[in-house]
């Protein structure tokens, strides 16, 4: 890929990489020299792709590790399971997501979809800080979604949908997508002056298993080369926000195409983001102390 930095003996982990827009990012870092950390769901699925990977780039440093992101003890473990294994974290790629056409809950009996696409990065992040330290320069991306701007602003009392009459599933997606952005931007700040930079992305319409269980938008992709792009594509962003020497130091931005675009007018708001983060590791420990 052209215009990338060298990740030549860098440690990089991404995440919902057993199908989509992951699979493509995991394989290009891998061409590169990468180690390259893919995390998946399904045992089976993530274990092939880890093999296939190494097979399709020639390079051996690509390890599979397994957590579904709608356990939140899971996503611990993952953590200390990486933890334990490696000293250090150059990049971590927040790739993980999905959305229901119905209400779904996880695991830990909350809204699935801001379970997955908010609350798991956020523990993972978290938990992995310490590793993402001792890089002498490391990156965090979160691949989130233009619809994050599709919400007024972000309902700190109705985060879980708990409130919501009827369901719909893009519009919760949108809302756990801008959590997300707060998210990320929040954390730019609390990272500032450090070796660690965080920033979020658009990948693009992509065709990808996040829409499993859509039955119109699984027929829909029958037509999708008219409406959607591929994962390939849609892994340019990722990549480009992860390795690019242009992204070096830059923190607390929202990327689309590849280049430096707005965010919601509420992405930067502090109360929003104090008030998130509370909610937050609120549901994090209630779960983990169940």
């Amino acid at each position: 890929m052209k215009a990338c930095r060298l990740v030549k003996d860098k440690i990089v982990m991404v995440t919902g990489a057993s199908s989509g827009i992951g699979v493509e990012t995991a394989r290009e870092l891998a061409r590169q020299g990468a180690t390259v950390l893919i995390a998946g769901r399904n045992p089976e699925r993530t274990h092939a792709v880890r093999d296939m990977l190494r097979e399709d780039t020639r390079n051996e440093s690509i390890e599979a590790f397994i957590a579904d992101f709608s356990s939140l003890k899971a996503v611990k473990g993952l953590a200390e399971e990486v933890s334990a294994r490696f000293d250090r974290l150059d990049v971590l790629i927040n790739n993980a997501g999905l959305w229901h056409s119905k209400f779904t809950l996880s695991a830990d009996g909350y809204e699935d979809t801001f379970a997955v696409n908010h609350l798991a990065g956020y523990l993972l992040t978290e938990e992995l800080l310490p590793l993402l330290r001792e890089a002498k320069s490391a990156r965090i991306v979160h691949v989130a979604s233009r619809l994050h701007k599709s919400p007024r602003t972000l309902d700190l009392n109705n985060l879980m949908c708990e409130k919501t009459r009827f369901y719909r599933g893009l519009k919760v997606y949108g809302h756990s997508k801008l959590a997300q952005v707060i998210y990320s931007t929040d954390l730019a700040r609390r990272l500032e002056g450090t070796n660690v930079t965080s920033n979020a992305l658009h990948p693009g319409d992509v065709m990808t298993n996040v829409t499993r269980d859509n039955r119109f938008l699984n027929w829909a992709k029958n037509f999708a080369g008219f409406i959607l792009i591929t994962p390939e594509e849609g892994s340019k962003t990722s990549l480009h926000v992860a390795m690019h020497p242009s992204v070096e130091g830059v923190s607390g931005r929202y990327f689309d195409k590849s280049k430096i675009a707005k965010a919601h007018r509420h992405a930067a708001n502090r109360k929003l983001a104090e008030g998130l983060r509370e909610r937050s590791e609120a549901l994090i420990k209630r779960a983990l102390e169940r």
